[in-house]
């Protein structure tokens, strides 16, 4: 990602991930209970809630991911 592109990702992300991201993982999740969503509380106990998780990063990873999938939908 371009360095000017980051810096507007991670101005416009609601929290600073370093501080808030549990907090915001408990809130966003919580109408999502563990034993209906397993792959989800997996997902947020393993990749989220780890030390080093950028969510900027995963953002622009998925967006990717459905430009590349818009684009080929209409090649």
């Amino acid at each position: 990602m371009p360095a000017t592109k980051r810096a507007l990702t991670k101005m416009n992300m609601p929290i600073d991930a370093t501080t808030e991201i549990e907090a915001m993982a408990q809130d966003m999740f919580e109408p999502f209970p563990a034993n209906e969503y397993p792959n989800l509380a997996a997902f947020v106990t393993d990749h989220v809630l780890q030390p080093g998780y950028d969510f900027a990063e995963e953002f622009e990873y998925g967006l990717d991911v459905i430009l590349d999938g818009l684009e080929q939908a209409l090649s």
